[in-house]
């Protein structure tokens, strides 16, 4: 404990601020990835061979992404 914060800072406390970081990135890579399915809806396939599959590849990085950050932490 310090003289300038008149508490200490526990590990449960560290783990659950830890915790709600990672929900918050894990919410914010969905939103990313839905925005991006979204567009990716409307966009004409046949001016650039290969994008789709860009796009395909990114959607699924992005949510294993996501997964990890929670993947085996309560």
């Amino acid at each position: 404990m310090s003289d300038k914060y008149p508490f200490e800072i526990t590990d449960e406390m560290r783990q659950a601020a830890d915790t709600a970081r990672r929900q918050g990135l894990q919410k914010d890579l969905r939103t990313l990835a839905a925005n991006i399915r979204a567009d990716a809806d409307g966009h004409d396939d046949s001016s650039e061979p290969g994008w789709r599959a860009g796009v395909g590849w990114t959607l699924l990085w992005i949510q294993k992404a996501a997964s990890q950050l929670t993947e085996g932490r309560s």
